[in-house]
This record gives C-alpha cells, sequence and structure tokens, in this order.
C-alpha cells in the first residue's frame, strides 16, 4: 500500500479512488524515496495521469485508507516532494514534530505542528505555504497556520 500524503480531494482524486481497496499500514522508523509517472490505466490511483518524486524519513506513523477516506497519524518526520498532474504542479518541502490528518473527498484536515514551505500552482488554484503559514485560493480554499490546516476543494 502506498503511503503518501494525507490530502484532500478533488474530483480527479475521487474519480481515481472511489473504489481503492481497504488497506492500512504502522511503521516505526521508516524511510522511502520514490519517483513515478502514471499514466491512464483503470485501477485505483492511476486513472489520472501525473509524474512526480518523493523522499521522506521519520519516526512513527501509522494511516488508513478506504475509497475516498483517509486518516493517518505521525511522529517527527520530514519530506519533500514535487508532482504534476493534469490540473496542477508544486513542490513542498515539510518537517513536522507530529501531525494527525484526516480527509472524505473534498474536505481535508490536519492538526500538527511543522513548516511546510512550498508552492501548488494550477489554472484554477494556487497553494503558497512558508514555514508551515499559508493559504489555498481557488478551486480550493484552505489556510494553514503552523503545520495545521483546513482545506475544501470546491471542484
Amino acid at each position: 500500500m502506498s503511503k503518501g500524503c494525507i490530502t484532500d480531494q478533488s474530483l480527479l482524486g475521487v474519480i481515481d479512488n472511489f473504489d481503492r481497496p481497504a488497506g492500512a499500514y504502522a511503521d516505526g522508523l521508516y524511510a522511502d524515496a520514490d519517483t513515478y509517472a502514471d499514466g491512464p490505466e483503470n485501477k485505483p490511483g492511476k486513472r489520472i495521469p501525473k509524474a512526480g518524486a518523493v523522499a521522506k524519513a521519520g519516526v512513527g506513523r501509522a494511516g488508513a485508507r478506504w475509497k475516498i477516506f483517509q486518516a493517518e497519524a505521525k511522529g517527527p518526520n520530514a519530506s519533500a516532494g514535487a508532482e504534476a498532474n493534469v490540473l496542477e504542479a508544486g513542490a513542498m518541502a515539510r518537517a513536522e514534530v507530529g501531525s494527525a490528518s484526516a480527509s472524505a473527498g473534498p474536505v481535508g484536515v490536519k492538526v500538527g505542528l511543522g513548516v511546510d514551505t512550498g508552492v501548488k500552482v494550477g489554472p484554477t488554484m494556487i497553494e503558497a505555504k512558508v514555514l508551515g503559514t499559508g493559504v489555498t485560493l481557488g478551486s480550493t480554499i484552505g489556510i494553514s497556520l503552523f503545520g495545521s490546516e483546513l482545506k475544501f476543494k470546491l471542484w
């Protein structure tokens, strides 16, 4: 099971994951690095073309996913990643003391203490964060404060 970041999902994300099977994971110490390029393929998580790279390491994480629902808790961690898909592109670096997050389709919430720095842009939205504090405007409306955030994807 892929252990990517918990994120709220746009309509494309819901289409990509509406039939995702249930899965759970738990790790102590972890370090992962990956690159990916997914083309249109009729499988959960691979319907929408996307490409990217991610590297992450930390102490303790646990999560569960099923269809469009997901939840995760993490201890101290750091990560960096970049992704481009048919609607947006961005890069973000993150360091956290810890966090807990959950999403149900287009609504996502995360509570934690961390410093995210990066940008994501697309034709219908822009997101900018510096040291964990920032905003998301456009088709996604969100606010972040020192690693905690609340987001709503409108379309």
